[in-house]
């Protein structure tokens, strides 16, 4: 959902430029907004207000339902300049064990015929030494909001790429020990398409090391959780492009080694979800596409995930966050109606602009009700 004033300023200006320095100087700009106190304020009062809609998921109180997905902030610099826009939870990442530049620019595009992005970032970073210092820096800027206002705030932990497969666990377990405590959950990311390998990560053979290290390091290095469940809660995020009887066996691992969450999905590396130049092009370029393209199969998954769960695992209490083409307020009433708990949004905030997370919870909430 674009407002005019944004839909002129993103066709006059930022699509003419290179997406990814289009991203770093509205980002910069919001920054530079919320270190001015008058500018901050007024910031989330035109964004942010009315987006009260208190839910608990997690063990955590979430403002409302709709949050930022990882990708947008990847070193945890700007969580509180994001809150003013309204989200209800901010996921930072993805943080890599070591800090690596990511793949070669270009590397971020868009599929305008499509509402959609192309990236192939590659886990571009500073590491998670770093990405820990700024992470509490702004633990510290967002305690000093109204509690009603502070977002919960995620950290989404990748690979790093030179890392070997076989070493992949104590990478994860790396970052686990200097985020978890500064953090209101933990997402395991094995789902990028833009690190090789990465992917084959979520065979439960895999991925089972990859959960126990991370849950045990967490359980050893966090003494108070926020959290209500008594330990930092953990989530999986995985890929669309994962047969049905995958997805499942994903989520009976997960059930089976004491995970509190899946975040259904990352992106997707299938071109039939495009049509046109954007196709053809998308045909030429290696990355995964998010936006509206995705929209479909994220929905699919969350509905074969949340009827899995109700029929073999009633029990298990296992939050669904649902992420991939969600773009406006009926999405996000949609989402919520088919199962998920919690709902976030990239591309959607890209095309939408800064008003974008607000009229969704606003919405949404109206249609809710």
């Amino acid at each position: 959902m674009e407002t005019p004033l944004y839909s002129l300023l993103f066709r006059a200006l930022l699509v003419r430029m290179d997406a990814e320095q289009a991203h770093h100087l509205s980002f910069s700009a919001l920054k530079t907004l919320d270190r001015v106190p008058l500018a901050r304020e007024a910031l989330s009062l035109l964004c942010g207000r009315g987006t009260a809609d208190p839910v608990e998921v997690l063990g955590l109180p979430f403002r409302n339902r709709v949050g930022l997905a990882a990708g947008f902030d990847k070193d945890g610099t700007g969580v509180r300049a994001l809150s003013r826009l309204g989200f209800g939870h901010i996921e930072i990442g993805t943080v890599t064990g070591h800090g690596q530049p990511g793949n070669d620019r270009p590397r971020l595009f868009r599929l305008l015929g499509h509402h959609g992005i192309l990236n192939r970032m590659g886990f571009n970073n500073r590491g998670a030494r770093e990405a820990s210092f700024a992470v509490a820096d702004q633990r510290r800027l967002i305690a000093e909001l109204p509690e009603h206002l502070r977002p919960v705030l995620g950290v989404n932990i990748g690979k790093t790429k030179v890392v070997a497969a076989e070493d992949a666990a104590e990478d994860y377990a790396r970052s686990t020990r200097e985020l978890a405590a500064l953090a209101d959950y933990l997402v395991i990311n094995v789902s990028s398409p833009n690190t090789p390998g990465l992917r084959d990560l979520q065979s439960t053979a895999s991925l089972t090391p990859i959960i126990r290290a991370v849950r045990d390091t967490a359980a050893e290095v966090v003494e108070h959780p926020r959290s209500a469940l008594g330990h930092v809660p953990l989530l999986v995020k995985i890929a669309p492009d994962l047969a049905d009887e995958d997805i499942c066996a994903v989520a009976d691992l997960a059930v089976a080694e004491g995970v509190d969450g899946l975040v259904l999905t990352n992106t997707t590396i299938d071109r039939e979800v495009l049509t046109g130049a954007d196709r053809e092009f998308a045909l030429r370029e290696a990355g995964g596409i998010s936006g509206r393209p995705l929209a479909e199969r994220s929905v699919d998954v969350l509905r074969l995930v949340r009827r899995h769960l109700d029929a073999a695992h009633p029990d298990s209490g296992l939050a669904l966050v649902s992420v991939g083409g969600v773009e406006d307020h009926r999405d996000v009433a949609a989402r919520l109606g088919a199962g998920a708990d919690l709902v976030q949004g990239y591309s959607g905030m890209i095309y939408g602009g800064p008003f974008w997370a607000g009229n969704a919870v606003r919405g949404s909430r109206r249609r809710r009700r």
